[in-house]
């Protein structure tokens, strides 16, 4: 999704979703000329039901009948993060400290590895800290492609 487009569904739809009592994990747009795809990740302390997702869904379609932010046609989703729980804001990146993620960069490092699974530690000046093996490494927070949670079972 391109940045622009991207920013202009989070500032429609955030505001939205956090009103209804929600929290916008992620966004997801796949256009497509016949049939794009619109995803909506929310979650909720008490976490969540078929029924939230169907009633945040009622109230985003109407606002995007208004809005009509995206051209075409597309299908609409509204979804929990599941235990795999994108991470994409700073404070995702404290709130689950502690944690086993799973981090795609995108550029490798100097070693040329991209890919890191350990323990989230936090985030200081920028970078996200995870522990692999005891060590810390400090991943720059912009240039992270996608983080998730690893479940543990």
């Amino acid at each position: 999704m391109n940045a622009k487009r991207a920013s202009n569904l989070w500032s429609l739809l955030e505001p939205l979703v956090e009103g209804m009592g929600y929290e916008v994990v992620d966004i997801e747009y796949r256009p497509h000329p016949s049939n794009g795809l619109l995803r909506v990740y929310i979650d909720h302390e008490k976490g969540i039901q078929l029924e939230d997702c169907e009633q945040v869904s009622r109230q985003i379609s109407a606002m995007l009948d208004v809005e009509d932010p995206i051209s075409g046609h597309f299908n609409l989703e509204v979804s929990s993060p599941g235990l795999d729980r994108p991470l994409c804001k700073e404070q995702d990146f404290e709130r689950f400290a502690g944690e086993i993620v799973k981090i795609k960069m995108g550029m490798p490092n100097l070693e040329g590895q991209r890919n890191f699974t350990g323990k989230l530690l936090g985030l200081k000046d920028n970078a996200v800290l995870i522990e692999i093996d005891g060590e810390t490494q400090h991943l720059e927070l912009g240039g992270i492609e996608k983080a998730h949670l690893v479940p543990q079972f």
